[in-house]
């Protein structure tokens, strides 16, 4: 199949945003599911301006109340404060939304720190996962249902579970997607328009830690199931 051919088939991409989200995990994504002519809707708590982690911003005219049925749920990482507050903050809807939309998805995506929100919604119970090396600390430590690869992989899936490391590792992701869904030769076009063959002119080693950035669970939430115990709705 051909990205041209694609167009036909209406694949579906639902990507829910929150304040601070990072850019690339949204944006490069999108580019990539475009090339392929899918549709990618995106969608926020609140309708209207939503701004990236880097002060850019950009307007979302879809809300959260409605989930339909779609080819990818993908779920984009942020700032570690953010995801906090929709962790354990009042406003439960976005892990509702995504929770109702998994459901609903042929595919479960989360491309970084988005693992976080996918693990804490339930999502990623049972399944091998990734995430950026920096965060699996946490998810080691706070969701002990779930299997971390080992190796720092750029992606991995595990049935209908589809998850990226960091930040860069999504478009490598979006690109396994596309080919999940439409075929290992749409694919290799999206990669040959957008010229992804990736060369940084740098070399570093991903290190090894035992702490992450993110704010610690809630004392009202220590020792006790953080993944139950947030999934109980008020």
């Amino acid at each position: 199949m051909t990205r041209h051919e694609a167009k036909d088939v209406a694949m579906r991409i639902v990507i829910p945003v929150y304040p601070d989200i990072d850019l690339l995990d949204v944006c490069g994504s999108a580019e990539m599911f475009r090339w392929a002519g899918f549709t990618v809707d995106v969608v926020a708590a609140d309708a209207g301006l939503v701004m990236f982690n880097n002060g850019f911003e950009f307007n979302v005219t879809n809300g959260l109340d409605t989930v339909t049925a779609c080819d990818a749920l993908w779920v984009p990482g942020g700032e570690p404060a953010a995801l906090h507050t929709i962790m354990f903050g009042p406003d439960r809807r976005f892990q509702q939304f995504i929770t109702a939309q998994a459901a609903e998805a042929r595919y479960v995506c989360s491309v970084c720190e988005g693992a976080l929100l996918a693990a804490h919604a339930g999502l990623l119970d049972g399944h091998n996962v990734t995430t950026h090396w920096a965060f699996i600390p946490y998810l080691l430590q706070n969701y002990p249902a779930i299997g971390v690869a080992p190796g720092h992989p750029r992606f991995v899936l595990d049935r209908d579970r589809l998850t990226g490391g960091g930040i860069s590792s999504g478009l490598d992701e979006a690109l396994y997607l596309i080919s999940l869904l439409g075929g290992e030769a749409l694919a290799a076009d999206v990669q040959q328009t957008t010229q992804y063959y990736p060369d940084p002119p740098v070399s570093s080693k991903i290190p090894n830690i035992i702490q992450s950035p993110m704010p610690p669970v809630p004392a009202w939430q220590a020792g006790s199931d953080v993944r139950q115990n947030s999934r109980v709705i008020g």
